[in-house]
C-alpha cells in the first residue's frame, strides 16, 4: 500500500497553459517569467568560474578555495542563511574498487539497469602526464588528505510553509586531472543559477528550497550521506524543515549518442539529445519519486526551450541515492547513469578532457534546459510568485 503523499501531490499541478497571444487581461505566468531569468552566458560563466580551481578534488586546498568561492557567490545573489555542513572523511580500508572513482564501480549492484548496444571503456584517469596543460597539471597535483570536510548550502525560506523544504543539489568535487567542468561543474553551476533566480528580492515561495553543493561525491557520496545522517532525524524541528523531495544534478552537458563500433562519438550534441530524469525503482519511495519525476517531465514539456526530457527507473550512484528511502528523490543528468554513462557514452568522464573548452554552446544549452526544467518544476511545487 502506498504511503500518504498529500503534501507533494497537492503541489504537483503546474499552472494552466499560458493564455493565447493577444489576451491582455490574463495575468502573466510567473513560472515563465522566472525561467526567462536563466541565461546561457551566465550559466557558462559560473561553470568557467568553477574550473579556475581545477578538478576541485576533495581534501585539497583547491577544493576548499572553491567552496569559499561558491559561498561568496551565493551571498552575492542574496541567498539567505548561507551555511556549511561539516563532517569528517577517512578513506575506506581497503580502498574503494578501482575503475570508477569508488562509487561508480557499483553501478550494476546498485540497480543501474542492463547494458545494451555498443560499450566503450570507462575509468578514472590517475596519470598526471595525460594532462598536456602544464598549468592545470600543477594545479591538480596536490593530493587529497583525510580529515575535516565542509559543503556549502543556502535556503530560500518559504513564506507560508517555511517548515517544508525541497532539497536541490549538485556535487562540487571532481577527479581525473582535468577541470571537472561537466562532472560536476555543470550541475553545481545549475544549482547556483537556481539559487540566484529564487533569491531575487521580488520572488516569494510558499515552501522552502535548500540549494546544496555536495563534497566527497567521488569518494562514495560521502557528503550527501553525511547530510542524511546528521539531518534526517531533525526534520520538523527548528533546525531542519521537513523534506518534501530531493533533486540531484550530476553531469548535464554531453549527450552525443552511443559510441560507434570503434569507440568514437559524434563531435557535436545529437539533435535528439534529452534531459534524463531518473528515480530508483527499488527505493522505498519509488512510487512517490516516479510521480515527482513526471512532474519534472511536464515542466520540461511546457517550459524548456530546446531539449525534451525522458523518465527512467534506474537512478544510481549519485547524491540523491542516500535520500531515496526517506523522501521522493530524483536525479537529472545528460544520459542514463548506469546504462549509458556507465557504458562509455561520455568519453570525458573522469578524464583530463573534462575541460570547459571541450564543450560547445549546444552542450551548454542542454545544461541550461535542465536548469529550466528544475526551475519550472520547483516553482510550481514550492508555490513561487513574483511580487
Amino acid at each position: 500500500m502506498l504511503r500518504p503523499f498529500v503534501v507533494l501531490l497537492g503541489a504537483l499541478a503546474l499552472p494552466a497553459v499560458a493564455p493565447a497571444q493577444g489576451d491582455s487581461t490574463a495575468a502573466p505566468d510567473p513560472i515563465a517569467q522566472l525561467v526567462a531569468r536563466l541565461d546561457l552566458e551566465r550559466y557558462k560563466a559560473t561553470i568557467k568560474g568553477l574550473t579556475t580551481f581545477g578538478d576541485r578534488r576533495q581534501g585539497t586546498d583547491r577544493n576548499r578555495a572553491a567552496a569559499d568561492w561558491i559561498e561568496a557567490q551565493l551571498k552575492s545573489y542574496g541567498c539567505s542563511n548561507v551555511a556549511r555542513l561539516k563532517y569528517d572523511y577517512q578513506p575506506p580500508t581497503p580502498p574503494s574498487p578501482a575503475g570508477r572513482g569508488g562509487q561508480g564501480a557499483r553501478t550494476s549492484a546498485a540497480g543501474g539497469g542492463r547494458y545494451r548496444g555498443v560499450r566503450a571503456q570507462t575509468g578514472v584517469n590517475t596519470d598526471s602526464t595525460k594532462q598536456p596543460d602544464a598549468r592545470l597539471r600543477a594545479l591538480d597535483a596536490p593530493a587529497s588528505t583525510p580529515g575535516a570536510r565542509e559543503e556549502v548550502y543556502c535556503t530560500k525560506i518559504g513564506t507560508t510553509h517555511p517548515g517544508e523544504m525541497y532539497i536541490v543539489g549538485g556535487h562540487m568535487d571532481g577527479i581525473g586531472w582535468g577541470e571537472a567542468a561537466n562532472d560536476d561543474g555543470s550541475g553545481t553551476a545549475l544549482v547556483m543559477e537556481l539559487a540566484r533566480v529564487f533569491s531575487s528580492a521580488d520572488v516569494r515561495t510558499d515552501r522552502s528550497i535548500r540549494f546544496i553543493l555536495w563534497n566527497n561525491e567521488e569518494t562514495g557520496l560521502n557528503g550527501s550521506r553525511a547530510y542524511v545522517e546528521q539531518r534526517r532525524a531533525l526534520q520538523g524541528t527548528k533546525d531542519e524543515p521537513k523534506w518534501l523531495g530531493m533533486i540531484q544534478h550530476d553531469m548535464m552537458l554531453f549527450d552525443h549518442g552511443m559510441p560507434r563500433a570503434d569507440g568514437t562519438l559524434a563531435a557535436e550534441q545529437r539533435p535528439e539529445a534529452d534531459v534524463n530524469i531518473e528515480f530508483q525503482g527499488s527505493a522505498k519511495f519509488a512510487a512517490e519519486a516516479q510521480q515527482l519525476a513526471w512532474t519534472f517531465e511536464r515542466a520540461n514539456e511546457k517550459y524548456a526551450t530546446d531539449y525534451p526530457a525522458s523518465v527512467g527507473s534506474h537512478m544510481t550512484n549519485t547524491d540523491s541515492a542516500p535520500f531515496q528511502d526517506y523522501v521522493p528523490a530524483i536525479s537529472l543528468r545528460e544520459n542514463e547513469r548506469g546504462t549509458q554513462i556507465g557504458a562509455g557514452w561520455d568519453p570525458n568522464w573522469h578524464q583530463p578532457t573534462d575541460l570547459y573548452a571541450t564543450y560547445g554552446d549546444k552542450d551548454f544549452r542542454l545544461g541550461l534546459n535542465a536548469a529550466q526544467t528544475t526551475l519550472a518544476a520547483l516553482a510550481g511545487l514550492a508555490g513561487a510568485t513574483i511580487k
